[in-house]
């Protein structure tokens, strides 16, 4: 737990550096490390093998028949000790000079037994050969100090070297983490930036590597939320301004109703009071409408994909059953081909209805709706309802989808402006889209193409 807290604390930047010092650090080491043993096996071979050579030049030099020549041949070193033994422990030495250890290795070499013997005794490297006679064994001893004192020299240089290198590594593991890192603190500054202040303007990008395709994406999020943000900010402004004239008017009514009925106050015609009675049933209906409409659009939890099979069929004729029933005099004809898709029924019909609803409601009296649902060919079919109205200006034909948007001579007529908004709404939700023309009698034609199969490939 405190290892954790403590690595809390640490900064990236620092983690960056602390990890570079540590690697180079064990490199070194292991570096360190096999380059000491490699010199002290190199010393000590060197020092066997000069003790070898000694020894070959003594014995060479009839030492064992003459032992007199023991002082000159020592002369080669003057570190060296020599000494010549028999299999008993006698034999000959210099005088006043130190003897090297003479054991049981090399007494077995002096009787016979063993062929050399070479070992480490009191820091001394000892080796012992036959001298050339029987009996006799050549002893020479070296002290090992000179080659401590090289390595110690060795250790020393070996653990400054290292120490240096983990230095300039952590050095540069910093300065290469805070260059990396820049665009990372970058973002880290926007972010708070953003939660300090609701400032959504892009990051600069620079280069082409990770950290700058994550500073892209950071600000495509940016964007997203931008976008979203005007977006609820319009609904916002827009539901406000289309909520304001029915309360307005059902305020305007009330007040009417409430001075009349104050003492005093002049009576009201039952003609007049039946006309505000139903303006005001029309505003509430409208509000009613309304709510419903900007419920329907602004539900967050709205699945993005269903798995239901849904005969679009029977949907588009739920929705005309609703809608003849207050349709008055408007009359409808559909042709419907078979097509089954993965959907939201409810929504569908939803959908379908506001299209229907927007046709009846600008087709005269004893006018014509055509409904048509047909394939398309491409996995795809296209729903299209068709109406006998004058039909959509050309200026308008791209917004009519738009939420709360009204053409000028549709100002006057019932409606929330949110009926086609749904409808495109609900098609996109469904992998579909929207597109609005002229129909053949000169009429609106509003089409939603949805993807699916007919049904017969379902069957």
């Amino acid at each position: 737990m405190l290892s954790q807290r403590f690595g809390a604390r640490i900064s990236l930047r620092m983690r960056v550096a602390l990890l570079a010092a540590i690697m180079v650090g064990l490199s070194t080491a292991g570096v360190s490390a096999a380059a000491f043993w490699i010199v002290r096996h190199s010393l000590f071979s060197d020092l066997d093998d000069q003790l070898y050579q000694r020894a070959a030049v003594v014995v060479a030099s009839g030492v064992a028949e003459e032992p007199q020549n023991l002082p000159a041949a020592a002369l080669y070193g003057s570190d060296i000790r020599v000494e010549l033994v028999d299999g008993q422990g006698g034999g000959f030495q210099i005088k006043n000079a130190p003897t090297p250890p003479v054991g049981e290795p090399e007494l077995a070499v002096a009787a016979g037994k063993k062929d050399s013997s070479l070992r480490t005794v009191h820091d001394q490297r000892v080796l012992a050969v036959p001298a050339g006679g029987e009996g006799l064994a050549l002893v020479l001893a070296q002290p090992m100090d000179p080659v401590r004192h090289t390595l110690a020299k060795l250790g020393v240089v070996l653990a400054l070297v290292g120490g240096a290198g983990v230095v300039l590594a952590a050095l540069a593991g910093a300065t290469v983490a805070g260059a990396g890192l820049r665009p990372v603190q970058r973002l880290t500054a926007a972010t708070e930036r953003v939660a300090r202040t609701g400032d959504l303007r892009p990051i600069p990008v620079s280069g082409s590597d990770e950290l700058a395709r994550l500073t892209h994406s950071f600000n495509v999020m940016l964007a997203a939320v931008a976008a979203a943000q005007e977006q609820q900010r319009r609904l916002v402004a827009d539901a406000g301004h289309e909520l304001r004239t029915p309360l307005t008017s059902l305020r305007t009514n009330m007040e009417l109703l409430i001075a009349a009925s104050k003492p005093g106050a002049g009576a009201l015609s039952e003609a007049d009071r039946r006309e505000i009675f139903d303006d005001v049933r029309g505003q509430i209906q409208e509000l009613s409408t309304l709510v419903g409409d900007l419920v329907e659009l602004a539900r967050e939890d709205a699945p993005g994909a269903v798995h239901e099979a849904v005969d679009l069929v029977e949907v588009v004729e739920r929705a005309l059953q609703r809608a003849r029933r207050r349709a008055g005099e408007v009359q409808f004809e559909e042709h419907l081909m078979p097509w089954v898709l993965n959907g939201d029924a409810t929504a569908l019909e939803r959908a379908v209805l506001n299209l229907l609803d927007n046709a009846v409601k600008w087709s005269p009296p004893g006018g014509v709706v055509r409904v048509g649902l047909h394939a398309l060919g491409d996995g795809t079919a296209m729903l299209e309802v068709a109406d006998a109205g004058p039909g959509i200006a050309d200026e308008d034909l791209p917004r009519v989808f738009d939420r709360f948007y009204r053409a000028t001579e549709d100002r006057g007529r019932p409606g929330s402006g949110l009926g086609l908004a749904i409808v495109k709404q609900v098609a996109e939700r469904h992998g579909g889209a929207v597109r609005a023309g002229r129909g053949a009698d000169g009429g609106a034609l509003l089409a939603v193409r949805l993807p699916g199969a007919p049904e017969l490939a379902h069957t």
